[in-house]
């Protein structure tokens, strides 16, 4: 959640966190091909974020 919000500015939920940390970690076989990942957001309470 922090990177995107870092990169992009956008507060995602922690279940869409979860398949952009895999992808930006290396643990799934992208390298060299072109990958969508479907991001949600809304569904978070601002006062509970830890940054």
């Amino acid at each position: 959640m922090r990177v995107v919000w870092e990169r992009m500015k956008t507060i995602i939920e922690p279940s869409s966190a979860v398949p952009v940390a895999a992808a930006l970690t290396g643990d799934l076989p992208i390298r060299g091909k072109r990958v969508g990942i479907i991001i949600s957001g809304g569904n978070v309470d601002l006062g509970n974020l830890p940054f």
